[in-house]
């Protein structure tokens, strides 16, 4: 891990197929078990899953993909400045 990406803040937003309760539960009981995320959320329609906090994404999305046991593909990240306040 690069000391760059220790203490930046960052919002992704990936795409994973959300087809049942089931899933949308596996799904958040992985995000809720990460310690380094800040917030998430979980849209069903568009099977979108976007997450914010002081994380590095690839390791995010390598963790989600191997928890919750389906393809994970990373759509947008951002990098947010701390003197921005978190606005989300």
């Amino acid at each position: 891990m690069s000391g760059k990406f220790s203490l930046q803040f960052y919002c992704m937003t990936v795409r994973m197929s959300i087809d049942c309760n089931g899933c949308y539960q596996r799904i958040r009981r992985a995000l809720l078990q990460m310690q380094d995320l800040d917030s998430h959320l979980i849209d069903r329609k568009q099977q979108r899953v976007s997450v914010c906090g002081a994380f590095v994404p690839q390791d995010v999305a390598i963790k989600l993909r191997k928890k919750t046991n389906r393809r994970v593909e990373i759509l947008e990240i951002k990098e947010i400045d701390a003197g921005d306040g978190h606005r989300l």
